[in-house]
């Protein structure tokens, strides 16, 4: 059941930066490039220390993978957040930070996904299990 309101609350920040990239794309506001660096860095650098610590722990069970894939998705989308960033600066313009958004909306979706398969696989296989004995 972990698992379960792992994958939902990953479908849910997908969900959510889907609709901040549609609110940008009617907004048409520029974000601050600079801003955008500084935080992600930061935040790379707490979630790379969370990755490395789970590295090892990815395939112990079903939790264990779901946290790994959150950590792995946050590393992802804090480096695409700094080429958004350098995309922002470069190009004075938001479309970066909104082409990056919706592909962090997708990777989040499609690991949500993933998740929730697996978990309503394992519930079965377990189900089935008790049924048995």
């Amino acid at each position: 059941m972990a698992a379960v309101l792992k994958g939902i609350v990953m479908a849910a920040f997908g969900i959510g930066v889907l609709a901040e990239a549609v609110y940008k794309v009617t907004a048409a506001v520029v974000p601050v490039a600079e801003t955008m660096g500084i935080i992600g860095l930061l935040v790379l650098l707490g979630n790379g220390l969370c990755f490395l610590l789970l590295f090892r722990h990815r395939s112990d069970d079903l939790n264990m993978r779901s946290t790994w894939l959150c950590s792995r998705n946050d590393i992802v989308a804090n480096l695409s957040v700094l080429v958004a960033a350098i995309g922002v600066k470069v190009f004075d313009a938001s479309w970066p930070d909104i082409l990056v958004g919706a592909a962090i909306a997708g990777l989040f979706l499609r690991s949500a996904l993933t998740v929730l398969q697996e978990s309503f696989a394992e519930m079965q296989r377990l189900k089935a299990e008790t049924t048995i004995t």
